[in-house]
């Protein structure tokens, strides 16, 4: 990957993370009503799913320094899960402590930790065919 694709994949990165701090601490009062749920599972869910699985690809396309051997690649991958996790109990705790219009759910972490789970999984078996195919 050369060093301008570095620059915008971290760029990208940059404005996921602005974009899912701004979701989930903006005020949204005026925001239209969805369905409540979808298949029995609740939209806001999907929501907290759909807000953190991008986040291990998307890091990993910006911080990746082509890991070589499956170790690298698995000690990338834990990192990566884990500094989302991170970043998913502290918008939980943040609209539980530090909001009065919003509040923290242990199942949006739920979804927020099971999306990171497996678009990690996604990432390590990406990472580990590229490095058979070369």
């Amino acid at each position: 990957m050369s060093p301008q694709q570095k620059i915008v994949f971290r760029a990208i990165f940059f404005v996921y993370v602005t974009a899912v701090l701004f979701l989930c601490f903006g005020r949204f009062e005026n925001a239209p009503s969805v369905e409540w749920s979808l298949f029995g599972i609740p939209t806001d869910k999907l929501v907290h799913f759909c807000m953190f699985f991008p986040f291990p690809i998307l890091a990993f396309l910006a911080f990746d320094k082509y890991t070589e051997t499956l170790k690298s690649s698995l000690l990338f991958t834990l990192a990566t899960l884990g500094v989302g996790i991170l970043l998913a109990i502290g918008t939980e705790w943040g609209q539980a402590h530090l909001t009065d219009y919003r509040s923290g759910d242990p199942w949006d972490l739920t979804a927020d930790v099971v999306a990171l789970f497996i678009s990690s999984a996604i990432i390590f078996v990406w990472d580990i065919s590229k490095q058979k195919k070369a």
